[in-house]
């Protein structure tokens, strides 16, 4: 039996009286309630929640009009518990799955084909109309793209050769062959590690900046405008960008394979005592140079993928920022993804080919 105000200001005794009860069924007398608000409807209506989800019933006797009122408003105020959706998947929902899985990534190779084709086209075309290529463009890019990533590139590789080094250092040891250190940190570098790493950074430094700068003029309606104007956006936005990758990631692998090298003559100095002279001696004579042609034969590949995922995922944001954002982490790994497999794939290649 509840007596008295039941207000806001009384509403923790109320609870306490309410919390009290055993869950059973329950008739909540309220024929010597003097005062009632929505707080102190509000806890009757959750009490009766309460009960009903053990079980059991809560009936209200006593109540005059506006109190039956105040209550019907509270309950209808409160908000549905949506129930549980059946989590059961079927086999047929998972082979759905997988195909559509399966045919969005066949569309989005197709996509990134027709990208590809349009980049040869325009490039053809500023082959025939040379008025019509942004030179400006293009060394803005190259200074982006090349020029702004070689200190990172070259932090990164002369680590890689220092790990490289005293990994290789401690485990040739064993055996006396601290010689065949050069080797491993020559082929490590030249072949794979130097172009890969490299183009891995800038897959995440590149790719989501094309992807930001294309994606922000889409949002904002600019490459509607310069169609307007007669202005190509592929031409505009796409060649200059494409191109400097092509030009500068070459450049970057190369840097990438001397600071390596550094690395790694450096930390065999210190940690098994080959002079500078003896580890250039031995790059020479145990090293050809397939291993650095290998690496770069990798790079104008590896600078297309990350172009052409870059600028797709910019024409594919919407209109709102967090498409801008989404896409924009999209492109970062479907870069660095799409860069691991094309070297997988050399590596295959070169296996099959003896090089």
């Amino acid at each position: 039996m509840l007596s008295g105000a039941l207000t806001v200001r009384t509403l923790a005794r109320v609870e306490e009286e309410l919390t009290a009860l055993s869950p059973k069924d329950t008739t909540i007398d309220m024929s010597s309630v003097t005062m009632l608000d929505t707080a102190g409807a509000w806890a009757i209506v959750t009490f009766r929640q309460r009960m009903a989800d053990a079980g059991f019933g809560a009936e209200i006797d006593g109540a005059d009009q506006r109190q039956r009122d105040l209550l019907a408003t509270v309950t209808d105020a409160f908000p549905d518990t949506p129930e549980a959706p059946d989590t059961a998947v079927s086999l047929i929902d998972r082979m759905e799955s997988i195909g559509r899985g399966v045919v969005s990534g066949f569309v989005f190779l197709m996509e990134l084909t027709g990208f590809l084709g349009i980049f040869l086209a325009r490039m053809g075309r500023a082959v025939v109309h040379p008025r019509e290529f942004r030179l400006t463009a293009l060394v803005h890019h190259c200074h982006e793209v090349g020029l702004r990533a070689v200190p990172i590139v070259s932090l990164m590789a002369f680590l890689i050769g220092v790990v490289l080094a005293f990994q290789g250092s401690a485990q040739l040891r064993q055996f006396g062959a601290e010689v065949f250190v050069v080797d491993l940190i020559a082929v490590s570098i030249l072949r794979e590690l130097g172009i890969l790493l490299t183009a891995i950074i800038v897959a995440g430094r590149t790719a989501s900046a094309f992807t930001a700068a294309i994606g922000s003029m889409k949002m904002r309606e600019e490459i509607d405008a310069m169609q307007t104007l007669g202005i190509d956006p592929a031409m505009a936005l796409f060649v200059p960008r494409i191109l400097a990758l092509l030009l500068m990631l070459p450049i970057l692998g190369l840097i990438a394979n001397i600071m390596g090298l550094l690395g790694g003559a450096i930390m065999s100095w210190i940690e098994l005592g080959i002079s500078p002279a003896m580890f250039q001696t031995r790059l020479i004579e145990g090293t050809g140079t397939s291993h650095l042609i290998v690496g770069m034969v990798k790079a104008p590949v590896f600078a297309l993928i990350i172009g052409l995922v870059g600028c797709h995922a910019g024409m594919k944001v919407g209109s709102d920022a967090e498409s801008l954002g989404r896409m924009t982490s999209s492109a970062v790994v479907t870069a660095i993804f799409a860069v691991i497999v094309a070297d997988a794939l050399f590596s295959v290649f070169f296996a099959q080919m003896e090089m």
